[in-house]
């Protein structure tokens, strides 16, 4: 018969891949590459197994020999980047980064995915792996919204080419939807979503058809919408519905 403090302790062990992902050391994909390489130890011993589980408060937990940190709490922030700014955690340039704009924060947070220098609007920056992940990997198909200010007025036929994909240096761009947002004068602000983040890849788009773009703001991640009362450079924490909306991302697929 199990006794009553046993049953106890076996409640407080959770899965290696979730203690590493909530010390902020690993997302739980990488935590289980770790795993399968026998990077982990569990009070001294390797451990290949999968689905091991142990206590993040008494057990030690090492990653190449060195012990993991306590669990962080975990941090999501919404960020109005600026131009000027890289996503990165540090410039081999000297340019300023966007974790210098939440340098208030003591958690120490990744931006998630990334904005190009001279892009603006909404960034995610968190400690959180998993969440990162989910709002990353392609097979949670999460749009990316941008306002898009572009040199001409494109006709119907342009946006429509856009939105079904063109050749790229040999490679066909992902779908997109377009709507055009306002006209002023010369030029045209369009609305643009898009299922995949390459580097420049919307200028890139609108270059191949003959419209520089002169501006991108985006407004859109996922679930998340800029927040208007945001000036450039400032930042607050997500609100709880915000939170919440990011963990169904998270959930698994139904069979």
């Amino acid at each position: 018969m199990i006794t009553p403090q046993v049953w106890t302790d076996d409640l407080m062990k959770i899965r290696l891949q979730k203690i590493l992902s909530q010390a902020g050391v690993a997302s739980r994909r990488k935590a289980e590459e770790l795993i399968q390489e026998g990077a982990i130890r569990v009070n001294g011993m390797v451990v290949k197994e999968m689905g091991t589980k142990a206590d993040p408060l008494r057990d030690c937990i090492e990653i190449a020999g060195k012990v993991i940190p306590e669990p962080q709490k975990k941090v999501y922030v919404m960020l109005h980047k600026p131009k000027g700014y890289v996503t990165t955690l540090r410039d081999p340039e000297g340019r300023p980064t966007v974790i210098d704009l939440v340098n208030t924060i003591t958690e120490r947070l990744y931006p998630v995915g990334r904005l190009d220098y001279d892009t603006e609007g909404l960034l995610v920056l968190t400690n959180d792996g998993d969440c990162a992940q989910a709002l990353q990997h392609p097979r949670h198909n999460v749009a990316r919204t941008y306002l898009v200010k572009v040199r001409g007025r494109p006709p119907e036929t342009v946006l429509s080419r856009l939105q079904r994909g063109i050749m790229i240096d040999g490679v066909k761009s992902g779908k997109a939807r377009i709507t055009v947002h306002r006209v002023l004068g010369k030029n045209s602000w369009l609305q643009m979503a898009i299922w995949e983040g390459k580097n420049r890849q919307i200028k890139n788009m609108f270059a191949a058809v003959g419209y520089p773009v002169m501006r991108i703001l985006r407004i859109g991640f996922g679930p998340l919408q800029l927040d208007q009362n945001l000036e450039p450079g400032e930042y607050r924490n997500l609100r709880k519905d915000e939170i919440k909306l990011l963990m169904k991302l998270m959930e698994p697929s139904p069979d």
